[in-house]
């Protein structure tokens, strides 16, 4: 597989995109002293390596009804079951993220539920249906999300090798 290096541009360029998804490009241009045309070329091709996945506007869950955030442990029965499990978890719209995980659990999930009584719902109606899931547990309940960002490690100085899946 091929390797992409990340230089210093592609550094700034992601630093100042991960910051603000609605930025413009020009005001990246701007930051980055290049062309606007050499900004759209840029994140082209991090797109197109898939270092870019996309991009996207953060919904405040809490402010529209969903005020329980948990964390679920999943067991499998069996672990070729995986990839079934994962394509039944995502018809679960609850269900925000699927971690591959090591340890005494396969996965791990994070689901947002209007309330408790919904989540036990979501876990009764939907998680323990799902073929391949032997057994779950429901570890925290998050009270408040304080923060969340992006991985912000674009001010380190040294190239970052990125695999190339595209090639």
């Amino acid at each position: 597989m091929a390797q992409h290096q990340i230089d210093r541009l592609d550094k700034k360029i992601l630093q100042l995109i991960s910051q603000d998804a609605r930025i413009p490009f020009l005001e990246v241009a701007r930051e980055c002293n290049v062309s606007g045309a050499a900004i759209h070329q840029r994140i082209q091709k991090l797109r197109n390596t898939g270092i870019i996945k996309g991009s996207e506007f953060v919904v405040d869950t809490y402010k529209v009804g969903f005020q329980t955030c948990a964390y679920i442990g999943i067991t499998l029965s069996d672990i070729k079951m995986f990839n079934a499990v994962v394509e039944e978890l995502k018809k679960v719209p609850e269900v925000v993220e699927c971690h591959y995980a090591t340890g005494k659990y396969s996965m791990f999930v994070k689901i947002y539920a209007k309330d408790n009584r919904h989540l036990l719902q979501i876990i009764l109606e939907h998680l323990t249906l799902i073929p391949g899931i032997a057994h779950t547990e429901t570890f925290q309940i998050s009270l408040d999300e304080i923060f969340r960002r992006q991985l912000s490690v674009f001010e380190i100085e040294s190239t970052i090798d990125v695999i190339d899946e595209e090639e």
